[in-house]
Protein backbone atom coordinates (compact mmCIF):
# COMPACT_ATOMS: atom_id res chain seq x y z
CA UNK A 1 0.00 0.00 0.00
CA UNK A 2 2.46 2.31 0.66
CA UNK A 3 4.42 1.85 -2.43
CA UNK A 4 1.39 2.05 -4.42
CA UNK A 5 0.77 5.70 -2.20
CA UNK A 6 4.41 6.41 -3.42
CA UNK A 7 3.95 6.08 -7.12
CA UNK A 8 0.80 7.69 -6.89
CA UNK A 9 2.02 11.08 -5.22
CA UNK A 10 5.25 10.51 -7.87
CA UNK A 11 2.89 10.83 -10.42
CA UNK A 12 1.04 13.79 -9.27
CA UNK A 13 4.10 15.68 -8.70
CA UNK A 14 5.71 14.63 -12.54
CA UNK A 15 2.00 15.99 -13.70
CA UNK A 16 1.71 18.82 -12.00
CA UNK A 17 5.44 20.06 -12.75
CA UNK A 18 4.51 19.23 -16.53
CA UNK A 19 1.43 21.46 -15.82
CA UNK A 20 3.29 24.29 -14.86
CA UNK A 21 5.49 24.39 -17.52
CA UNK A 22 2.59 24.40 -19.86
CA UNK A 23 1.59 27.61 -18.57
CA UNK A 24 4.93 29.38 -18.52
CA UNK A 25 5.46 28.60 -22.18
CA UNK A 26 1.50 30.27 -22.92
CA UNK A 27 3.04 33.81 -21.24
CA UNK A 28 3.76 35.76 -23.96
CA UNK A 29 5.49 39.25 -24.40
CA UNK A 30 3.76 41.83 -25.48
CA UNK A 31 5.84 44.28 -27.54
CA UNK A 32 4.81 48.12 -27.30
CA UNK A 33 4.09 48.95 -31.25
CA UNK A 34 5.62 51.71 -33.04
CA UNK A 35 3.47 54.38 -34.71
CA UNK A 36 5.51 56.59 -37.27
CA UNK A 37 4.33 60.01 -36.79
CA UNK A 38 3.07 60.68 -39.70
CA UNK A 39 0.02 58.04 -39.13
CA UNK A 40 -0.01 58.79 -35.27
CA UNK A 41 -3.18 61.47 -36.37
CA UNK A 42 -5.29 58.68 -38.76
CA UNK A 43 -4.19 56.02 -36.32
CA UNK A 44 -3.94 57.19 -32.64
CA UNK A 45 -7.49 56.03 -31.86
CA UNK A 46 -7.11 52.47 -32.10
CA UNK A 47 -4.28 53.02 -29.44
CA UNK A 48 -6.05 55.00 -27.00
CA UNK A 49 -5.27 54.09 -23.16
CA UNK A 50 -2.40 51.94 -24.50
CA UNK A 51 1.41 52.55 -24.63
CA UNK A 52 2.69 53.36 -27.72
CA UNK A 53 6.54 54.00 -29.34
CA UNK A 54 7.34 57.00 -31.71
CA UNK A 55 9.96 58.36 -32.93
CA UNK A 56 10.77 61.73 -34.10
CA UNK A 57 13.24 65.14 -33.66
CA UNK A 58 12.00 66.81 -30.70
CA UNK A 59 11.26 69.95 -32.58
CA UNK A 60 10.55 72.14 -29.09
CA UNK A 61 10.56 72.12 -25.70
CA UNK A 62 8.21 74.79 -23.64
CA UNK A 63 9.49 77.31 -22.48
CA UNK A 64 6.35 77.62 -19.80
CA UNK A 65 7.08 74.32 -17.33
CA UNK A 66 9.07 72.53 -19.91
CA UNK A 67 6.54 69.81 -19.60
CA UNK A 68 5.52 69.64 -22.90
CA UNK A 69 7.81 68.55 -26.11
CA UNK A 70 6.79 68.73 -29.85
CA UNK A 71 8.26 65.89 -31.64
CA UNK A 72 8.18 66.02 -35.40
CA UNK A 73 9.49 64.00 -38.71
CA UNK A 74 8.29 65.41 -41.99
CA UNK A 75 5.31 63.65 -42.03
CA UNK A 76 3.73 65.40 -39.38
CA UNK A 77 4.39 66.28 -35.31
CA UNK A 78 2.76 64.83 -32.23
CA UNK A 79 2.62 66.80 -28.99
CA UNK A 80 3.67 64.76 -25.66
CA UNK A 81 2.91 65.60 -22.20
CA UNK A 82 4.64 64.87 -18.91
CA UNK A 83 4.55 65.23 -15.02
CA UNK A 84 7.94 66.19 -14.77
CA UNK A 85 9.86 68.87 -16.87
CA UNK A 86 11.59 67.94 -19.88
CA UNK A 87 15.51 69.01 -20.46
CA UNK A 88 16.00 71.42 -22.80
CA UNK A 89 18.71 69.88 -24.24
CA UNK A 90 16.53 67.26 -25.86
CA UNK A 91 15.91 69.65 -28.48
CA UNK A 92 17.00 68.25 -32.08
CA UNK A 93 17.65 65.45 -31.18
CA UNK A 94 16.09 62.34 -32.45
CA UNK A 95 14.83 60.20 -29.99
CA UNK A 96 12.06 57.10 -29.38
CA UNK A 97 9.19 58.29 -26.73
CA UNK A 98 7.17 55.27 -24.84
CA UNK A 99 3.95 56.90 -24.29
CA UNK A 100 0.38 56.56 -23.86
CA UNK A 101 -2.44 57.95 -26.11
CA UNK A 102 -4.52 60.35 -24.59
CA UNK A 103 -8.05 61.55 -26.71
CA UNK A 104 -9.09 64.98 -25.83
CA UNK A 105 -12.56 65.54 -27.13
CA UNK A 106 -14.12 68.77 -28.38
CA UNK A 107 -17.20 68.80 -29.20
CA UNK A 108 -20.10 72.37 -29.89
CA UNK A 109 -20.23 72.89 -26.32
CA UNK A 110 -16.44 73.49 -26.24
CA UNK A 111 -16.95 75.96 -29.14
CA UNK A 112 -19.31 77.92 -27.49
CA UNK A 113 -17.24 78.15 -24.73
CA UNK A 114 -13.96 79.26 -26.59
CA UNK A 115 -16.07 81.44 -28.39
CA UNK A 116 -17.27 82.63 -24.83
CA UNK A 117 -13.75 83.11 -23.40
CA UNK A 118 -12.83 84.83 -26.67
CA UNK A 119 -15.31 87.69 -26.32
CA UNK A 120 -14.44 88.11 -22.80
CA UNK A 121 -10.54 88.21 -23.73
CA UNK A 122 -11.01 90.69 -26.45
CA UNK A 123 -13.34 92.91 -24.20
CA UNK A 124 -10.78 93.22 -21.63
CA UNK A 125 -8.11 94.22 -24.70
CA UNK A 126 -6.68 90.75 -24.08
CA UNK A 127 -6.54 89.80 -27.84
CA UNK A 128 -6.38 92.55 -31.02
CA UNK A 129 -8.64 91.84 -34.09
CA UNK A 130 -6.28 89.73 -35.65
CA UNK A 131 -5.80 87.16 -32.96
CA UNK A 132 -9.98 87.08 -32.24
CA UNK A 133 -10.15 86.46 -36.13
CA UNK A 134 -7.40 83.77 -35.93
CA UNK A 135 -9.23 81.95 -32.76
CA UNK A 136 -13.03 82.24 -34.36
CA UNK A 137 -11.17 80.63 -37.66
CA UNK A 138 -9.75 77.90 -35.48
CA UNK A 139 -13.12 77.36 -33.44
CA UNK A 140 -15.06 77.12 -37.30
CA UNK A 141 -12.47 74.68 -38.36
CA UNK A 142 -13.20 72.14 -35.47
CA UNK A 143 -17.34 72.87 -36.36
CA UNK A 144 -16.38 72.73 -40.10
CA UNK A 145 -14.23 69.05 -38.89
CA UNK A 146 -17.31 67.68 -36.84
CA UNK A 147 -19.83 68.32 -39.69
CA UNK A 148 -17.78 66.41 -42.42
CA UNK A 149 -16.63 63.60 -40.02
CA UNK A 150 -20.26 63.42 -40.07
CA UNK A 151 -19.62 63.36 -35.86
CA UNK A 152 -20.61 65.50 -32.60
CA UNK A 153 -16.34 66.19 -31.41
CA UNK A 154 -13.15 66.29 -32.88
CA UNK A 155 -10.59 63.83 -31.68
CA UNK A 156 -6.77 65.97 -30.24
CA UNK A 157 -4.75 63.31 -29.60
CA UNK A 158 -1.49 63.60 -27.56
CA UNK A 159 0.94 61.35 -26.06
CA UNK A 160 1.49 61.37 -21.61
CA UNK A 161 4.93 60.99 -21.51
CA UNK A 162 6.13 57.31 -19.81
CA UNK A 163 9.96 57.11 -21.64
CA UNK A 164 12.77 58.14 -23.81
CA UNK A 165 15.56 56.73 -25.32
CA UNK A 166 18.11 58.62 -27.73
CA UNK A 167 18.59 57.46 -31.28
CA UNK A 168 22.18 57.30 -32.57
Amino acid sequence: MKKFVFVLALIVAVISCKTENKKVEEIKTVETPMLAIGEFDTKAGEFVNKEIKINGIVDHVCKHGGKKILMATDEGNVHVNSDERFDEALKGNQITVTGIVVEERIDESDCLKMEEDLIKSHSEGLTNEEQMKAQKEHIQQYRDQMKAENKAYVSNYSLKYVNHSKVD
